[in-house]
């Protein structure tokens, strides 16, 4: 389970920035707080803020650790042909220094498949292609501190493993690249506990909401056992029943392979959606595809929160509320938040402009966190349960968040000028 998320020169992002999932010693909403090895814990983090103020920022750093983490294996051609292209970080611009220094990336979360619960704390430096650093530290139930399994640094020539046997920690030294991480080589190298860091990460979804290009690759990708299980096929009716009562099954239909090479399991299929017909017991075929954004953006998200709710792992959602209706969202953001319903602790992070959500009825103060951008280009984060207004006061519980936010008492709102530049020509 995430307890928090740390980075540093990421984008918009030039200082240490974290996203924290505890629960603060605020009384809303009390069943939200999941109690957890010596942490209190929230299921739900919502992100807004002004058009480019750094919320999607906030997500593709997330999304880049992740990458970074499950692919870096390849960056220095071990067990490839040739190297990867991932010349993907990028640090803060808009000042002389920070392009030129390291950024940051850590996850400090728990480890819910073992039942000492223990706790880690990982991440990672990176200057250009480069591991700068790169450490992983754990605490047990009980501890106070974190001990180190393993710290490197490449300026001071460490490499240090206290919690790795010899033999393991050989292979690592042996075939470590500078542009690999410990964690990628210790996972494919069947060490244990860098299997558990990796597979924690990869049991994560990060999905960009924004992106028609994802959306159509989502949308096309059957949920596992959609096309042979028919019960699989009923929970996607009744997930669709949540909002749209009036698809009521599928037909799908295979499309022959007739390349020799394709494996015969590999093979493409047509999916229909079965709609009622009104005034009769016979149903309607409606090729899936043609079906609205809305309930293919729905389509692709079955999968997703079906593997996070049953696994107990991240959702992060770059603009949840895209081609949704906000009674939908909310109906997501319940079924996170709900207790009985998420049984195993899954967590939802999300960046959205859908104001609507903005409320104490639905969220807790320490939910909501808002991002900012000042006259530098210098992005911030920073939680509704941490801000104070400009008396020294801090939020109360029983405030319109939607409205105050709206007149910017929290700040995190655009600063818009009239467009009169357009009349006249």
């Amino acid at each position: 389970m995430l307890i928090q998320f740390n980075f540093s020169n990421f984008k918009s992002f030039r200082n240490e920035t974290s996203l924290d999932m505890s629960a603060t010693k605020i009384t809303e909403h009390s069943n939200r707080v999941i109690s957890m090895a010596n942490d209190k814990l929230l299921r739900v983090a919502a992100i807004y803020g002004a058009n480019a103020s750094g919320k999607s920022n906030v997500y593709e750093a997330f999304r880049f650790m992740s990458f970074y983490v499950l692919d870096s294996v390849t960056f220095g051609g071990i067990g490839t042909k040739k190297k990867r292209r991932h010349h993907l970080l990028k640090p803060f611009k808009f000042d002389r220094s920070s392009p030129n220094e390291k950024s940051t990336f850590e996850v400090l979360f728990i480890d819910k498949a073992d039942p000492s619960l223990k706790s880690y704390k990982y991440g990672f430096s990176l200057k250009g292609t480069v591991v700068e650093e790169e450490w992983l530290f754990y605490k047990a139930k009980s501890g106070r501190e974190y001990k180190p399994v393993f710290y490197r640094n490449k300026e001071a020539n460490q490499l240090d493993f206290d919690k790795i046997p010899a033999g393991q920690a050989e292979n690592i030294k042996t075939s470590l690249h500078p542009e690999t991480l410990i964690v990628s080589l210790g996972k494919m190298l069947n060490v244990s506990i860098m299997q558990m860091v990796y597979n924690w990460i990869l049991d994560n979804e990060v999905v960009d909401f924004s992106s028609d290009y994802e959306s159509l690759f989502r949308s096309n990708k059957l949920p596992k056992d959609f096309v042979d299980d028919g019960s699989v096929q009923d929970k996607v009716v009744q997930f669709f029943n949540s909002f749209d009562e009036s698809i009521v099954g599928f037909e799908v239909k295979k499309i022959p392979v007739e390349d020799d090479d394709v494996d015969e399991g590999d093979g493409r299929y047509i999916i229909h959606a079965k709609h009622k017909v009104i005034g009769s017991n016979e149903t309607a075929l409606i090729p899936l595809q043609e079906e609205s954004k809305g309930t293919l953006e729905m389509f692709s998200l079955f999968p997703v929160m079906q593997n996070v709710l049953e696994n107990g792992s991240v959702l992060f959602v770059d603009e949840l509320n895209t081609k949704l209706h906000s009674l939908l969202v909310r109906n997501i953001i319940l079924t996170f938040a709900n207790p009985e319903i998420n049984i195993n602790n899954a967590q939802l992070v999300f960046t959205s402009h859908d104001t609507w959500q903005l409320s104490n009825n639905l969220l807790r103060r320490d939910e909501i966190w808002f991002t900012d951008k000042d006259s530098n280009g210098v992005s911030s984060l920073y939680s509704l349960a941490d801000f104070v207004d400009e008396e020294g006061v801090r939020i109360r519980k029983d405030e319109s968040y939607e409205k105050n936010y709206l007149l910017g008492k929290y700040g995190a709102i655009p600063s818009l000028k009239t467009i009169d530049f357009l009349v006249g020509y």
